[in-house]
């Protein structure tokens, strides 16, 4: 049971990704979540984030930021970055956002990877949708919304066994 929340990696920083070899395995779109992933909580778009977004979509990836955020922030950093799509109030783990997401870039379930930092919404939800996920350290752990920091507690206990099974995943912050 505890395993159906397990991402399929677990790496430290989403600025750490090998993208390239992703490409290579025939991956072709990249589903973003966006506070904590790649930016602290609330954050605009940093030169970091937009310089990965060009590398990105330089490379041939599609791209798509999906948030349970309101418009006004979603659309922002999409726009700054040059994602190919946003999704706001996505309703993460609700599988209805992450297949939107498939059909505005194209992709599919084999072709498309998901990149975020919770694991009771953003992992859970693209592995229910059949999506490879990653799970990231966020980029701000504690410094959250209280909802989120709750979250955090139970996120503990599950990581804790993956590392268990997992051999090298990140050292939390």
């Amino acid at each position: 049971m505890i395993k159906t929340f397990y991402p399929d990696d677990y790496v430290s920083s989403v600025y750490s990704i090998d993208f390239d070899a992703l490409y290579s395995q025939g991956y072709r779109g990249i589903i973003f979540d966006i506070d904590n992933t790649l930016v602290p909580h609330g954050a605009p778009a940093t030169p970091q984030a937009r310089q990965l977004f060009r590398r990105l979509l330089h490379t041939g990836f599609k791209t798509l930021v999906l948030s349970n955020n309101k418009e006004p922030r979603v659309k922002s950093f999409a726009q700054a970055v040059k994602a190919t799509a946003y999704i706001h109030k996505a309703n993460k783990p609700a599988k209805a956002g992450y297949k939107k997401a498939m059909k505005l870039m194209g992709t599919n379930t084999e072709n498309t990877l998901f990149v975020g930092d919770q694991l009771f919404t953003d992992i859970w939800g693209a592995k229910r949708t059949g999506i490879k996920s990653i799970l990231v350290e966020p980029v701000q752990k504690w410094h959250e919304e209280p909802q989120i920091i709750l979250k955090r507690l139970p996120e503990a206990v599950v990581l804790y066994f993956y590392s268990r099974s997992h051999p090298n995943p990140p050292l939390p912050h």
